[in-house]
């Protein structure tokens, strides 16, 4: 495996770019992009695969065919929705058409939230949220922050990236009423579909009827077809109208309008596929909390992020799991507001867990490649409910 792929850019190198410098070895176990590993089912690959010719073929119906169907299934006005292909598009088209002068995120999260409009000479107003504090947004403070900086955008992820950070959604709703005044406030749902502290935790049905509120969400992540890029917002109708009338009519391909018109179909196993990857997370997080030094961060996402004990660095860690156990993590050390001792960890099942296990067995305590100790237990102490 070619590891200064891992060197050479400030984003994860793509699957295809491992497996091209593999020189045929096994592929990875990914652990580093968050993706969903129940679905699609292989009945539905059967179905794409069995069709791949005519979808290779033929020209994609218009992005409004696609977004009426997306709408139909999920309960959603058309007017208040504009699909993407994927969610950083919509990103950028969010920055270039609503975003003026400044931008406030709270930091660690997504990097494209402050890449993106740094690119395009925005100031970016970045909200430091604390280890101490486990990650954890508190509202006040950070409407306290936007108000001294004089942020006319502010932006959430929930749950956030990379630690999964949540927050219920009681206090979205007081955080949006709060900045009721500002251009714009964005509620970045990409991974929403993996919560279940509460049920129907997302604001989308909020955003459409409020002047300045903007939720993004991801279908590639809680599908598993990150390969397809597809996303959505939702949005009053004149700020998805201003979204969707700037998009290219054909921004969405075929894999994307196959999948959207087989969801009704396959919901019961998707549905399915979140409630085992919720056992998954939690019996994932205990597994990983029973490592001496190793801090836990509880999550509401489909990974999980760490710590490592004082003294280790990610970047050899990330490299002895690559080529020696054939496992690939993300190491946080070019994520703002983390450093190289953290690793987010996808949420995977438990056959590809006992691998990651014994690699960060191996190089953390030079230790049994048997049994993972359970002494010394190190994690942080959050909510069970939302572990």
């Amino acid at each position: 495996m070619e590891l200064s792929l891992l060197r050479a850019q400030a984003h994860s190198p793509s699957y295809f770019s491992l497996m091209r410098s593999s020189s045929g070895e096994r592929a990875p176990v990914d652990f580093c992009i968050p993706c969903n590993p129940y679905f699609p089912t292989p009945e539905i690959f059967d179905h794409l695969g069995r069709n791949l010719e005519t979808i290779l073929k033929f020209y994609p119906s218009d992005a409004g065919t696609i977004t009426e169907e997306l709408c139909s299934t999920l309960g959603l006005h058309p007017k208040t929705v504009a699909m993407g292909n994927g969610s950083t598009e919509l990103i950028t088209w969010i920055d270039h058409l609503l975003v003026r002068e400044s931008l406030a995120v709270p930091i660690p999260t997504f990097g494209r939230w402050t890449d993106q409009p740094l690119e395009t000479g925005k100031r970016v107003d970045m909200y430091p949220l604390l280890e101490s504090r486990n990650f954890t947004l508190d509202v006040n403070d950070y409407v306290s922050f936007i108000r001294m900086r004089g942020s006319r955008v502010a932006v959430i992820c929930n749950p956030n990236n990379p630690d999964g950070g949540y927050l219920p959604k009681h206090e979205v709703l007081r955080l949006l009423d709060e900045l009721i005044d500002l251009d714009l406030v964005i509620v970045d749902e990409s991974f929403g579909e993996f919560v279940d502290a509460e049920p129907y935790p997302g604001v989308a049905a909020e955003a459409a009827v409020r002047p300045n509120v903007i939720v993004l969400r991801s279908l590639g992540k809680n599908f598993g077809l990150h390969g397809i890029r597809f996303g959505y917002l939702v949005a009053n109708p004149a700020l998805a109208g201003r979204v969707r009338d700037a998009l290219p009519k054909w921004n969405l391909n075929s894999f994307a309008e196959v999948v959207v018109f087989m969801m009704r179909q396959f919901m019961a196993e998707y549905q399915d596929s979140l409630r085992r990857l919720g056992n998954d997370r939690r019996a994932m997080f205990q597994q990983l909390s029973t490592m001496p030094g190793l801090s836990v961060f509880a999550s509401q996402g489909n990974f999980l992020l760490v710590k490592l004990p004082p003294g280790h660095d990610g970047v050899p860690l990330r490299d002895h799991l690559l080529t020696e156990h054939g496992v690939y993590v993300r190491e946080c050390g070019n994520k703002l507001g983390t450093t190289s001792q953290f690793l987010r960890l996808v949420v995977r099942p438990q056959e590809d867990v006992r691998r990651l296990l014994i690699g960060m067995t191996q190089f953390l305590y030079s230790g049994s490649l048997h049994e993972i100790p359970v002494v010394g237990v190190h994690h942080r102490h959050v909510n069970p409910l939302i572990a």
